[in-house]
């Protein structure tokens, strides 16, 4: 209920744009007296694509209906009888509306509560500044009203002007005939007596030269009518073009663009019911004054008039049709983009829209969309008009459906729910360019008839750049690809070229909005995480944030060429981090728990500082995906001497076996959570309970983390690297030393870390773990 109240506080546009996500197809009496209700509902765990989820829609839809039905009962006196019979009105006509398909229903309500939330952001983030941005596109969307309203003025005016020539042309040309008719009585004349004729003669000859003079005067009249009108329809025009301009080349664009920047984590691009709105107002502007227009020909056609005007009428046609083909192919767009890493073999989705298709009756004659896959060279000869002889770079199997009127909505859309790629075909490759750097899009096309088969269109639509990949293992730098045309590329570009070096403070906005959206916080990469990213990109020991301000990054620097002493680039290295803070470390990133980005160095001078006992979690430097335990304490060989140590890291495959919090909690050695949290306070929450007492004589085994080292009170009598280090690596906990002989130094790193390619694997390890002690306890019991 909470983003309904703030909903409600909205103002100005905002206000308008909330109002308008409503209709006879969800009433806002819905939303309003069942707030909590629909807020508490998990309307994302549908997939809406998937037909099997179809019968969880009608669940939702059912219980809505049922809530609907039960706030009316409640309601008593005056005012509730009326509001009893409405919401009772509202649960027949959703019931009516979606019972046949429900899963309408639940793209409808996600559509509304995402807009209100995006709605209520924006208007958050403008309420702490001078709220110049929400005033900026107030007044923007102010004057493109301002400018329909103009318009729908105008072709009024051309509509009554019109009027008044066609019934002054009418009156023309029954004048017209009937002067035909006095002349054929002027002709007839000769039959009669000559003294009868005479007089009859100078009465029809007087009245025939006054009609002729009228007729005279009239036409010119009419002609300057005609080419008054022309001139207000070319005005009109000049007004349509400049409000197209406007929404499709600015509006529309920004909307493709914030949808480009949500798939590396931006804020959701927002939807699509006012840009349909004012699509749908500039189609019924158009095809009205294309309408009078044509009308206009027709009178030409009846009344030939010596004149520039058949000219001016062609020309205005042939503006009116590019206007409304501009319209047309523009509002063709991508709802849903196919995903920007698209593995073979693998189905996904996607939705076109045409946001004119309700208003121009599209649906009266469903149109069928074709999905194709094309290289980057192709889409560059696509929008070049280049012929590409129809060919592809790949089969897509189910790519071929029909468009589908909502009429609860008024959209026009087609649902690709399973395609897939079949195969593709790659290019040459350029230089050191890899598989996972080649670009290719999702063409969609169409052809469609309005006004009775009058005008045909062909539309085409390309997709955002999808990466192919066969392999999982590809997908880390097929993101890398991915993000850097999201974050860089330029409207309106070539396909698809963007720059080879970008600026670090936008590559850094580009990293923390990523992160954040991977973990689904508001927590992102504060000033200190970027200075150290920015110290491991450049290889630089600067503190300093503004030393890297001017300081350019190439994606060869990036996710080409692999880190100073490393085996891995930049982006493999961040994308590890965030691979394995997404999968076991989210919460404790949300709570604060994890510092993360701090090298070994300054993990070091930190912790020198506390008590014993005190740690922080930091990522390893020297692994992919890999996370640390450092903390302070005695040096068990040296009475008096305090040292840091660094626990080999953990990966995603140690926490696949056991957690964090559980690990920790194993370490007794481990007390404060830098810089003086004790860690039970931290996380214990995360703790897992105690495993329950044997059951049918079976007891459940335990995995318990040790650090040999920390557990014996003296330390072993062979010499261990914590001997030989000022700031140690501790080895993964194992088991004992006796199974487990103590590490040489010849498997450490450069940087004092284990090297997972040279020491046990994690699950064969756990698995002795497990086998051996029980082994030995139950030995005994079984002989």
């Amino acid at each position: 209920m909470a983003v309904w109240i703030q909903a409600q506080q909205l103002q100005g546009e905002a206000l308008h744009q909330m109002q308008a996500l409503y209709g006879q197809h969800f009433p806002i009496e819905v939303r309003h007296y069942l707030a909590q209700w629909i807020e508490s509902q998990l309307w994302d765990s549908v997939e809406l694509d998937n037909p099997a989820e179809e019968a969880k829609a009608k669940r939702l839809l059912d219980n809505l209906v049922a809530e609907l039905q039960k706030k009316a009962l409640h309601q008593v006196g005056e005012d509730g009888f009326l509001l009893k019979i409405k919401l009772g009105h509202c649960a027949n006509q959703l019931k009516t509306t979606y019972d046949r398909c429900p899963l309408e229903l639940v793209r409808c309500i996600k559509h509304i509560l995402q807009s209100e939330q995006r709605l209520v952001q924006e208007a958050t983030d403008v309420s702490g500044g001078s709220g110049s941005a929400m005033d900026s596109l107030s007044q923007r969307h102010q004057q493109i009203n301002q400018a329909f309203e103009e318009l729908r003025l105008a072709t009024q005016e051309t509509e009554n002007e019109l009027r008044k020539l066609q019934h002054s042309q009418e009156y023309f040309i029954i004048q017209y005939q009937e002067n035909l008719r006095m002349q054929g009585q002027l002709s007839s004349l000769s039959t009669l007596p000559a003294a009868e004729r005479t007089a009859r003669e100078v009465a029809l000859q007087s009245k025939r030269a006054t009609m002729e003079a009228w007729l005279t005067r009239e036409a010119s009249t009419l002609q300057k009518y005609r080419l008054d009108l022309a001139e207000q329809h070319q005005k009109t025009l000049n007004i349509l073009r400049k409000q197209q301009t406007v929404i499709l080349d600015e509006e529309l664009i920004q909307w493709k663009r914030r949808q480009q920047v949500s798939g590396n984590g931006g804020p959701a691009e927002g939807g699509l019911d006012v840009l349909q709105s004012w699509c749908e107002k500039l189609a019924e502007l158009v095809w009205q004054n294309r309408q009078q227009i044509r009308r206009c020909e027709h009178l030409t056609q009846q009344l030939p008039l010596p004149g520039p005007m058949e000219e001016l009428l062609s020309k205005l046609n042939s503006d009116i049709t590019d206007i409304i083909s501009a319209l047309v192919t523009s509002t063709f767009i991508i709802e849903k983009q196919p995903p920007q890493v698209l593995k073979t073999q693998t189905k996904f989705a996607a939705t076109v829209r045409l946001l004119v298709g309700g208003k121009l009756n599209v649906h009266m004659n469903p149109p069928q969309v074709k999905a194709v896959i094309v290289s980057e060279q192709q889409a560059k000869a696509l929008l070049k008009n280049e012929s590409t002889r129809n060919e592809s770079s790949g089969e897509i199997l189910n790519n071929n459906c029909v468009m589908e009127y909502h009429q609860a909505t008024g959209t026009l859309s087609a649902h690709f729910r399973s395609m897939q790629l079949k195969r593709i075909k790659r290019s040459d490759r350029r230089g050191a360019e890899s598989v996972t750097e080649e670009k290719f899009t999702v063409l969609f096309e169409s052809q469609f008839s309005v006004g009775g088969n009058e005008l045909v269109f062909h539309v085409k639509t390309l997709s955002l750049p999808v990466v192919v990949i066969v392999h999982g293992s590809q997908d880390n730098n097929a993101t890398a690809t991915v993000l850097w045309d999201n974050a860089f590329a330029e409207p309106g570009r070539v396909p698809f070229m963007v720059p080879d070096k970008v600026l670090w403070p936008q590559l850094c906005e580009a990293l923390d909005m990523k992160y954040k959206a991977e973990m689904h916080s508001a927590r992102g990469l504060s000033e200190d995480n970027l200075i150290f990213l920015a110290q491991k990109a450049f290889n630089s020991t600067s503190n300093n944030n503004e030393d890297y301000n001017t300081m350019t990054m190439s994606w060869a620097q990036f996710n080409r060429e692999s880190l100073p002493g490393r085996s891995f680039t930049f982006w493999q290295w961040f994308d590890g981090v965030v691979e394995l803070m997404k999968k076991h470390l989210k919460p404790h990133w949300n709570d604060g728990a994890i510092l993360g980005f701090v090298n070994k160095q300054q993990a070091q001078d930190m912790l020198m500082s506390k008590p014993n006992g005190t740690f922080l979690l930091r990522f390893s430097d020297s692994e992919i995906g890999g996370i640390t335990i450092a903390w302070v304490a005695e040096n068990p060989n040296k009475a008096g001497e305090r040292l840091v140590w660094n626990l080999l890291p953990y990966t995603t495959k140690d926490f696949s076996i056991r957690s964090l919090a559980d690990r920790i909690s194993d370490l007794n050695h481990l007390i404060f959570l830098y810089p003086d949290r004790p860690k039970d306070e931290v996380f214990s929450k995360y703790y897992t309970p105690p495993l329950s007492k044997a059951v049918d004589g079976y007891v459940k085994p335990q995995i318990k983390q040790v650090v040999p080292e920390f557990t014996n009170p003296e330390p072993a009598g062979n010499l261990t690297y914590m001997d030989q280090a000022a700031s140690p690596s501790v080895g993964h906990p194992n088991n004992f030393t006796q199974i487990y002989p103590p590490m040489s130094d010849t498997m450490l790193d450069a940087d004092g870390d284990f090297d997972l390619d040279d020491t046990m694997d994690v699950a064969r390890h756990v698995e002795e773990l497990l086998r051996r002690p029980m082994a030995n306890q139950w030995s005994g019991q079984q002989s």
